[in-house]
């Protein structure tokens, strides 16, 4: 049975807002303790409080933590506008005319880490030295909301409505082997009789999965991979044919397309972030740095 709270008049203020947003965020009260650098049995008493103040539930509890109501996402975004309306603040005050500082966590796959956003970043720490990079490679899209990431870097054709970005370019992909197992396979006139290195079932619908398995059907892969970049190591290290990105092996000198480019694997890059933190001077300079810095065919 949910708790019943009278109303009262309410003293919701700015570290109930905080607080607010760290469970939000957190997802539980471990998660929001860790944020506010404070212990779990303050968070869980500063919540009750909050919620009997308004008499209203703000959280609904359960085994997987704490997921905020109608009233607690309204206030938990109030929290993350005032959030970044008081880091603006700062910005101004602190470094006017100054270089843009503070700390960008961005995310991405592992392929556009190593291949598109990596070789670009020593440029941008020379041309912003105050800025601290945190860079996360992983196949799970962050929650920018939650502040998971400040910019998500991914490739898709349709960005999500409630995120802001710009088009940073084509990813364009193809079957490729390197050129010592071609050489030792020209008894094997047909790639696709070939051994084939593939995605495994922990990515069951990568575009080079669901291409696969529409346009080759009798294809039985050899070898299974849990990453692209672990199957583009397979191919540079002559084990088979595989479908990696144009951007993994660019200019790489011992591997060759044997099909393609593809145009059913053809997708844009993306640079996303939350409304609320565009404004941030060290987002504005990412951002403008990312548009022509990472080689990308338009």
């Amino acid at each position: 049975m949910k708790p019943s709270y009278a109303r009262t008049q309410s003293k919701l203020d700015l570290p109930d807002l905080e607080l607010i947003l760290a469970l939000h965020r957190g997802r539980n009260l471990a998660g929001a303790a860790e944020r506010l650098q404070v212990d779990t049995s303050t968070v869980f008493r500063s919540i009750k409080r909050i919620e009997k103040d308004l008499g209203e539930l703000l959280f609904e509890r359960s085994r997987q933590g704490y997921a905020a109501t109608e009233l607690g996402l309204e206030l938990a975004g109030y929290a993350e506008r005032i959030e970044s309306q008081l880091e603006q603040a700062r910005e101004a005050a602190l470094h006017t005319g100054t270089s843009p500082s503070g700390t960008l966590r961005i995310t991405t796959t592992d392929s556009v880490m190593q291949s598109v956003l990596l070789p670009a970043m020593a440029k941008f720490t020379l041309l912003y030295p105050e800025i601290e990079l945190e860079l996360v490679a992983s196949n799970a899209l962050a929650n920018l909301s939650h502040r998971d990431a400040d910019i998500a870097i991914r490739a898709t054709r349709q960005p999500p409505e409630h995120l802001i970005g710009i088009r940073l370019g084509k990813l364009q992909a193809a079957v490729y082997a390197s050129k010592a197992y071609l050489e030792a396979h020209r008894h094997i006139p047909d790639y696709r009789d070939m051994d084939w290195i593939a995605l495994d079932a922990t990515l069951p619908d990568h575009p080079s999965q669901r291409w696969r398995r529409q346009h080759l059907p009798n294809v039985v892969p050899r070898y299974r991979m849990n990453s692209v970049l672990s199957v583009a190591g397979a191919v540079i290290h002559g084990m088979g044919v595989g479908v990696v990105p144009l951007a993994v092996f660019r200019d790489n000198p011992l591997v060759e397309i044997v099909d393609g480019p593809i145009a059913e694997l053809e997708t844009e890059l993306w640079a996303l972030a939350h409304p609320d933190t565009r404004q941030l001077q060290r987002m504005k300079v990412m951002f403008e740095f990312l548009r022509t810095a990472l080689g990308l065919p338009a």
